[in-house]
């Protein structure tokens, strides 16, 4: 079993830690309805996807 053998630092535990942050999620406008969406999803408000019906919306 791995046993460290020295105290990991406060800067090198947060240089391992650097990645570990949240990431902003990158939003788009629908061409039909005009609201934020996510790139490359269908829009959940109106149901296009490239200018296409892709599924029926209530």
């Amino acid at each position: 079993m791995a046993v460290q053998q020295r105290r990991t630092s406060k800067s090198r535990k947060g240089m391992r830690r650097s990645h570990h942050a949240l990431k902003v999620v990158k939003t788009t406008v629908c061409k039909k309805c005009g609201r934020p969406i996510q790139p490359h999803k269908v829009c959940p408000y109106c149901g296009y996807y490239k200018n296409r019906k892709v599924i029926n919306v209530k």
